[in-house]
């Protein structure tokens, strides 16, 4: 019986350690299929000979006289491909697509600040715009709200979150943390494990970053949330800093975007610990569709009537198509929609 059991045991440890050298090979072969801006051929090479390579070392290990001089080889190719992998370094030198070539950046002194390059496009289709910036200066004593935008395209489980942050004299500059893309490049959520993309903070006018989402994506459409959170104005105004810092540390140096760790949600977490109060982590925010429910559950939005109520609610895109280029924008999407 303890014969069969150790047996039993050592099966599943084999077994386990040969999931695990499977998994590594697979995340080996994908690393070398998108490495940095290397040729594609050159690229497609690396990764099927890697992947033979660990292929074959990984049968090996399974055959008693080779086992222990292939599973070392094995871990030294996955050493050095770690490593060379983790040099590859993010650049703000490159040549971006239009809407994310300038990086915002504020000057702060004191309570007043003063925003740079804030994005604000005339649109007349997704793709056919005339870019144009702004700089404006803002009193974080007038800071008086904190509004976060869920946009949905694929379903209730994954969504774009960003904040919006409102001033009492009307103002609201929205921030909308992204992948950075070049010219020629599309959006990949496989890629965005691979370092393919920088971690870009779009800063704009909500006629810009909103009303894109609302009125001229149309493959996918988008549909848009406005969510009012609740919480200490210290605590709005200690988050507003620190994503300014942010921006500010980023121009100076550039970072990896990454689709699970470092991407529009998980970042927001991440600036959001300045807040003693903040919510925990969750699968809600790994998920992110489910943010909103997960921040109403936690008191941090209107909990005077139902979820669903409330995010019926917050569907803004009739009012924001309606209101278009109009001055106040930001105050008719947050007017009260009309009973049916």
């Amino acid at each position: 019986m303890r014969a069969t059991l150790a047996r039993t045991a050592r099966l599943a440890a084999h077994g386990l350690l040969g999931l695990v050298m499977l998994g590594a090979s697979g995340w080996g072969v994908l690393a070398l299929l998108y490495w940095d801006h290397a040729p594609a051929l050159t690229r497609a090479t690396l990764a099927v000979a890697y992947g033979l390579g660990a292929a074959l070392l990984l049968a090996g290990c399974f055959v008693r006289r080779w086992r222990w001089q292939a599973f070392g080889l094995w871990a030294v190719l996955l050493v050095v491909l770690i490593a060379a992998w983790r040099s590859i370094a993010p650049s703000n030198e490159r040549a971006w697509q239009p809407e994310s070539a300038l990086l915002a950046y504020a000057s702060i002194d004191g309570d007043h600040v003063t925003v740079h390059n804030i994005r604000n496009f005339d649109y007349r289709s997704e793709t056919d715009f005339v870019p144009a910036y702004y700089d404006r200066s803002f009193d974080l004593r007038q800071l008086d709200s904190v509004d976060l935008f869920a946009v949905y395209w694929m379903g209730p489980a994954i969504a774009h979150v960003f904040l919006s942050f409102g001033f009492s004299d009307g103002n609201h500059l929205a921030i909308s943390i992204e992948a950075r893309k070049e010219l020629g490049e599309g959006y990949s959520s496989v890629q965005g494990f691979f370092r393919q993309y920088e971690l870009y903070y779009v800063v704009a006018d909500e006629r810009d970053v909103v009303r894109l989402r609302t009125n001229y994506r149309r493959d996918p459409p988008e549909q848009v949330y406005l969510y009012r959170l609740r919480g200490e104005l210290s605590s709005a105004r200690r988050l507003f800093l620190e994503y300014l810092q942010q921006l500010n540390a980023l121009r100076e140096h550039a970072e990896w975007y990454n689709t699970l760790t470092s991407n529009c949600t998980s970042t927001i977490w991440l600036n959001a610990r300045v807040d003693p109060e903040h919510p925990p982590y969750s699968w809600q925010i790994v998920l992110s569709g489910y943010v909103p429910e997960y921040l109403y559950e936690h008191g941090r939005l209107d909990t005077g009537v139902p979820f669903a109520e409330l995010q019926q609610r917050a569907h803004i895109n009739t009012r924001a198509q309606a209101a278009d280029q109009a001055a106040d924008f930001s105050q008719r999407i947050r007017a009260s929609p009309a009973p049916p």
